[in-house]
């Protein structure tokens, strides 16, 4: 019997009734799951020798087909949600398939499902083959994951039972100290990673394993993914230990730099798949989140490396975990021995170590250093090397770029081809790449951007279907020969402006993701909601002319440019709470009763902590205020007020502030932007930056206090 199967056996007879998979109300035991997997197998004597495509979401279908798999002599393919029809058919037809097994639904795309288990929705069917030759037997057990690699069509690795739970059991040693008890599947079950490290490795320790569906967890195709849907799943299950990639780990760092809830006891946060910006590692650090970042390749089972409490390294990959033995070839490339596929499909059976095609070194202390695809290494014109997933990592962990495409061989300077994350401007991609460029070295900074013309995706053969750049397909569209009229010059240095938007991001999330705003946008908003907004408005607008005029007053006289500007904005915002209490009477609330009450604490906290800093601290504080308040404004006042207008079926005379403080308000925040890109004393500057991050913070708050229907409270929760 195999080494995971001995282990849920043991796991059945020591702690029978201890859960052992949760999936939604469904929980099973360790004695559950075995009885399920011996029944299960006497069922699936159909796939014995054959080749069997296991199909479908992450599930107890999958997860308990694939283990009573494990009993029969097969080979078994998972087959990835997010390939193309193109790469199934290629995938089927590659690996001899004549079984596809999973939840009915997903069963039902390849032929007539045949139930197996009513009560998990089990189903199976058997396909047509054309020939005995083109039906081989398999004589031992194999499992065939097949990677995305560069090209479009994917290519199948040929893994055996041995290599998989020597991965496995690797990993569990890794982690035998961290005193785990519940991991959430976070990717797809038919990547090797979360298979191998999610679900094999957490089932010989005996650790509890939770599982959703994708889209519970916020995943809506390839690429789109909702962060509070995630949080919200991550609270209910209160998991110890994920397996993340670079840009779910993102996600999760953003999240809890906006000061958002996460599980108050994870302790274990591996993230893979894909280099990840050191930048982005401190900042987890700076939050007291536990990421590890590991290395692993589907030719030796998955993970090789892996950073773990007590031996963990920032900007490198950890050290080899048991299974394996690592080396380094002259020409820098890493080598794997112990731990190696039987080989690719339709190719020869491989021997000795893994080519991984990778660069990288071991240091002294045996930790492992990877630094770029081999065949990925491009020379500039003036001869020095670059990797470009270093820069690309660093790109990618800028919240407004989600996709990035490094190039620079032959080429007199690095161009990077952009595409902005949703909701970002190109003014904010560039802001972003200022920042990245003072942390790299010269030879390797980025000094050409290109904005993509769409997503790179796989219907356009510029990434896989795992999301990797097809960067020979790029090349040809944007770089031979290069549009000229998509080509900006990248900043190599940042004005203090752009470096108020940088050092800002994650407070100003927090604003942007309050709740209210995804309620509007779905029309989940009432009048009382609207009129709080107001009346909040009201409290700190009032301020606004005193505040200028205390800031005008405590500026030297070398600041007499500064108090020049503070006149202008006097003339502009004098009398705006007058407005506001206008469109509160024509919402059919009374005058007198907003002046008479106080403020929500957030805004009373807001204007007070403004007067403190300008009184007590640096005058040039009060912009902070101007950065928050305006650019707010101009993002989502006049498209927020339409759609509470429509909703609301309220009269023009209700939204004369949110109209004449939205769109309409763009010169005030050029004149703004001009301003302080004149401000060059770094104490003015900390002053700024700090007030705005505060600023941003509270206001967010008085935000996310503003009522809602229940409609929308329930839509925000999810």
């Amino acid at each position: 019997m195999s080494l995971l199967l001995e282990a849920i056996a043991r796991h059945a007879g020591e702690r029978a009734q201890a859960p052992a998979l949760v999936s939604g109300d469904r929980t099973l035991t360790w004695q559950q799951l075995e009885a399920c997997l011996n029944e299960l197998a006497s069922k699936l004597q159909c796939c014995h020798g054959r080749g069997v495509a296991l199909v479908g979401d992450n599930g107890l279908p999958w997860i308990l087909a694939d283990l009573a798999l494990w009993r029969l002599p097969v080979r078994v393919v998972p087959v990835p949600v997010f390939f193309s029809p193109d790469q199934v058919h290629h995938l089927m037809a590659a690996a001899g398939i004549s079984v596809v097994i999973g939840e009915s639904a997903a069963v039902g795309d390849f032929g007539a499902p045949r139930l197996l288990d009513e009560e998990l929705d089990l189903a199976v069917t058997e396909l047509p083959v054309a020939g005995a030759d083109s039906n081989p037997a398999f004589m031992a057990y194999e499992k065939v994951t097949f990677t995305s690699g560069s090209t479009g069509q994917p290519k199948g690795v040929r893994l055996s039972r041995h290599v998989l739970e020597r991965t496995a059991a690797a990993v569990a040693q890794a982690l035998a100290d961290v005193d785990l008890q519940r991991h959430l599947s976070v990717l797809p079950y038919a990547t090797l990673l979360e298979n191998v490290a999610g679900l094999y490795a957490p089932l010989l320790q005996g650790v509890r394993v939770h599982v959703r569906p994708l889209s519970q967890l916020g995943f809506n195709g390839a690429s789109d993914f909702n962060l509070f849907v995630f949080l919200q799943q991550l609270q209910v299950i209160q998991p110890q230990a994920l397996i993340l990639v670079p840009q779910l780990l993102l996600a999760l760092v953003l999240a809890a730099e906006q000061g958002l809830p996460l599980p108050a006891d994870l302790r274990f946060i591996a993230v893979g798949g894909a280099r990840v910006a050191p930048d982005l590692l401190r900042r987890a650090d700076a939050l007291g989140l536990p990421v590890f970042e590991g290395y692993g390749l589907s030719e030796c089972g998955s993970v090789v490396c892996l950073n773990r409490p007590g031996a963990r390294r920032l900007g490198t990959v950890g050290k080899p975990l048991d299974h394996v033995r690592i080396s380094i070839s002259d020409s820098g490339e890493i080598l794997l021995a112990g731990s190696g596929m039987l080989g690719y499909l339709g190719e020869p059976p491989h021997e000795g170590p893994v080519a991984t095609g990778d660069l990288g070194r071991v240091d002294a202390d045996g930790f492992v250093h990877v630094e770029g695809r081999r065949k990925n290494l491009l020379i500039t014109t003036y001869g020095r090397n670059v990797n470009p997933e270093w820069v690309e990592a660093e790109l990618l962990a800028q919240a407004s770029i989600a996709q990035a495409a490094v190039f620079g061989d032959g080429l007199p300077a690095i161009v990077a081809v952009l595409t902005p994350r949703k909701g970002f401007t190109w003014a904010q991609v560039e802001s972003a790449v200022a920042q990245v460029n003072q942390q790299l070295p010269v030879y390797a900074r980025v000094q050409q951007l290109i904005a993509s013309r769409e997503p790179f995706s796989p219907d356009n053969g510029q990434a896989t279907a795992n999301g990797r750049n097809c960067r020979a397909q790029i090349a040809s569209v944007y770089l031979h020969p290069a549009p000229h009229h998509c080509i900006t010059e990248a900043p190599l240095t940042m004005t203090f402006f752009q470096q108020l938007q940088a050092k800002t991001e994650a407070a100003r999330q927090h604003v942007l993701s309050a709740p209210v705003i995804q309620a509007v946008q779905q029309g989940y908003y009432s009048l009382e909601g609207y009129t709080y907004f107001l009346e909040q408005a009201y409290h700190h607008v009032k301020h606004t002319v005193p505040l200028m005029m205390a800031c005008g007053g405590r500026l030297p006289e070398e600041k007499e440019w500064v108090r020049e500007a503070l006149r202008e904005y006097i003339e502009d915002e004098y009398g705006h709470q007058e407005w506001i209490l206008n469109d509160l009477v024509a919402c059919g609330i009374e005058r007198e009763k907003v002046v008479n009450n106080r403020p929500a604490l957030a805004i009373e906290l807001m204007v007070a902590f403004l007067y403190d800093q300008i009184q007590r601290q640096n005058p040039m504080a009060f912009f902070g205020m101007v950065m928050v308040l305006e650019g707010t404004s101009i993002k989502l006042a006049t498209a927020m007020g339409k759609l509470v207008q429509q909703r609301l079926a309220l009269p023009d005379a209700a939204f004369s502030y949110l109209y004449s403080h939205g769109a309409l308000d763009q010169d005030h925040f050029a004149f703004f932007r001009d301003l302080m890109n004149r401000v060059t004393d770094p104490a003015d500057q900390e002053a700024i930056v700090h007030s705005a991050n505060v600023v941003y913070r509270l206001y967010g708050d008085m935000l996310r206090a503003i009522p809602l229907t229940s409609e929308g409270q329930a839509d925000a929760a999810a």
